[in-house]
């Protein structure tokens, strides 16, 4: 009786797979090295075995039902790491962190995919392109961080705050959005909320993603000689 494991086992078969595996593993080390090196989320073991996994299964697909099979589990690996991904990216406060972790670990998953269905030299390329994306274009990114932020082309958030007395309110609401509509800025949304006792603010938050300071400032300038009003001011934020 012989076993099965031994009657599939075809010697040159299993050394195409090791070389494909093998390919995935170091490319997947290289990426996650990168990562490891700036104290990321996903690190070296975690992309390497991105890298890995995903070339087993593109592998091991070929291997059942050829080029097709392989294809159709490619298809479920980008699912897959789309959600695994996922599981990297969070929220603190108005800042999202994680994109670029989960960017790198989509990469290592191409590049283990490739390096399953035996193209070695493609998967090689798409390592070093994930690899000059987290290093070369690094100060590229750090340069244009240190740029000046530019109100009339910089696409953000404004709000407009206003504390003033629960009477005044009324008005005041009134004469900030005439004076919004009179420099075309629309409005998106507004709250009111309870500071202390007979006091309130007000808070605007326009529609649009670009707008002038100097349009900002003449109108808090207005809006803080009503009656009323303790303090009026704006501000940008690029996060949502």
């Amino acid at each position: 009786m012989r076993l099965a494991a031994f009657t599939n086992l075809d010697l040159p078969q299993f050394l195409d797979t090791l070389i494909s595996l093998t390919t995935a593993f170091v490319l997947g080390t290289a990426i996650g090295a990168e990562r490891q090196w700036r104290q990321r989320t996903a690190g070296l073991r975690t992309a390497a075995l991105v890298a890995v996994g995903a070339a087993a299964f593109v592998d091991i697909g070929m291997r059942l039902n050829g080029n097709a099979s392989a294809v159709q589990v490619l298809a479920y690996v980008v699912s897959g790491v789309g959600f695994l991904g996922a599981g990297v990216i969070m929220k603190e406060g108005l800042n999202i962190r994680g994109l670029n972790t989960a960017a790198t670990l989509w990469g290592s998953a191409a590049a283990g995919g490739a390096a399953g269905a035996d193209l070695i030299g493609e998967a090689v390329t798409i390592a070093a392109f994930v690899l000059i994306a987290n290093t070369a274009l690094r100060p590229l990114v750090d340069l244009i961080n240190r740029q000046p932020l530019d109100e009339a082309t910089t696409e953000a958030t404004y709000d407009i705050r206003v504390n003033v007395s629960a009477d005044e309110m009324p008005v005041v609401r009134t004469a900030l959005l005439d004076q919004l509509e009179a420099k075309s800025y629309a409005v998106r949304q507004t709250a009111v909320q309870e500071q202390a006792e007979e006091a309130l603010e007000l808070a605007v938050t326009l529609a649009g993603s670009t707008a002038r300071a100097a349009d900002l400032d003449a109108i808090v300038k207005t809006i803080e000689a009503l009656p009323g009003v303790e303090h009026a001011s704006w501000a940008m934020r690029t996060a949502d």
